[in-house]
């Protein structure tokens, strides 16, 4: 089972955006307009406010390598930022002043294309996409046309309830009064939706992050937020694109934020009440940590490393104990 090293940064922002490019390269984003970037493996910070977002709490980010990155904010106006110095200065390189404009996450497919995905605007679900790596951004909600259920919107806990999968497969998980999956596989031009079995029904409640280890098997994980420890229909598996989703015999022990496979058998799930892992795909959950706060945790998209963030600068490191 893996073991978990904590640390605090120099930085005692909250943490929910996070990007793990590779075994060295780790980009933190959170409250207070705060990035922070490492270059050791997620060792040491380097931390920056982002000059004029001193109030913005940016809980999405994606980072091409160790200079370039991009971030967005929560809540109107909505922006998007890009660095090509890591992290130094910032451009905007979109804004959108309507007032229900709100940004849940940003995911890429490879270093041109990529997609944002927010909360319904006019009942319409907000979404961008870039095909120059971020430099500008489309936006494609009306050509789309995906009506969202009266009270059903997004989360940004995690910044993991939009994920990219191979060439053109994007998946996006909803909650509120429904919980739904949403699945293109043309980038985000045309979508089809499945119903799931997660908690839903409150403003509170429903899936805040979903993670697929391939087209067939995935995980969703959430609940409500308002009862963390509620192990009542908060976290389900399926092996087949979501048309079934199953109750693991032994689930995580509440509301979970984040979900990541670390393998094809190896799974973890992180919230504020504690750390769950899985060995088997997710069919059973055994206590990784009772530590609290984290939010959000990524496996490196090239390599092996993981990393896990959450409040007042709390950074973990996760380790394979081979035993």
């Amino acid at each position: 089972m893996p073991s978990l090293k904590i640390s605090c940064i120099g930085d005692s922002s909250s943490f929910r955006g996070l990007s793990v490019v590779d075994d060295q390269v780790v980009w933190l984003s959170g409250s207070s307009g705060t990035v922070c970037r490492s270059t050791d493996s997620g060792i040491t910070f380097d931390c920056n406010h982002v000059a004029g977002f001193d109030s913005a709490d940016f809980r999405s980010i994606y980072a091409f390598d160790a200079l370039n990155a991009i971030i967005c904010n929560i809540g109107s106006p909505a922006n998007i930022l890009l660095t090509s110095d890591g992290g130094k200065t910032w451009k905007v390189v979109y804004q959108n002043e309507n007032p229900e404009a709100f940004i849940d996450g940003i995911d890429f497919w490879n270093s041109l294309d990529g997609i944002v995905i927010g909360d319904p605007v006019d009942g319409i679900m907000m979404q961008l996409n870039t095909t120059d790596g971020g430099n500008s951004w489309n936006e494609i909600s009306e050509a789309s046309g995906v009506q969202l259920v009266p009270g059903e919107a997004f989360f940004a806990a995690s910044g993991t309830s939009v994920r990219c999968f191979a060439d053109s497969i994007v998946r996006v998980a909803s909650g509120g009064s429904v919980s739904r999956l949403f699945t293109s596989t043309d980038k985000g031009k045309t979508w089809t939706f499945a119903a799931t079995p997660i908690l839903q029904g409150k403003p509170s409640t429903g899936t805040f992050s979903l993670a697929f280890f391939d087209h067939q098997k995935g995980i969703i994980a959430g609940g409500d937020y308002k009862e963390d420890t509620l192990s009542r229909d908060h976290i389900f598996l399926t092996l087949d694109g979501g048309r079934n989703w199953q109750f693991p015999s032994r689930p995580t022990r509440g509301y979970r934020e984040c979900v990541e496979f670390i393998s094809s058998r190896q799974v973890i799930a992180a919230g504020p009440s504690g750390i769950d892992y899985s060995q088997n795909g997710g069919l059973t959950w055994v206590a990784l940590s009772d530590e609290k706060n984290f939010h959000t945790l990524r496996k490196a998209r090239n390599g092996t490393l993981v990393i896990l963030a959450g409040s007042k600068g709390k950074v973990g490191r996760m380790a394979d104990d081979k035993k």
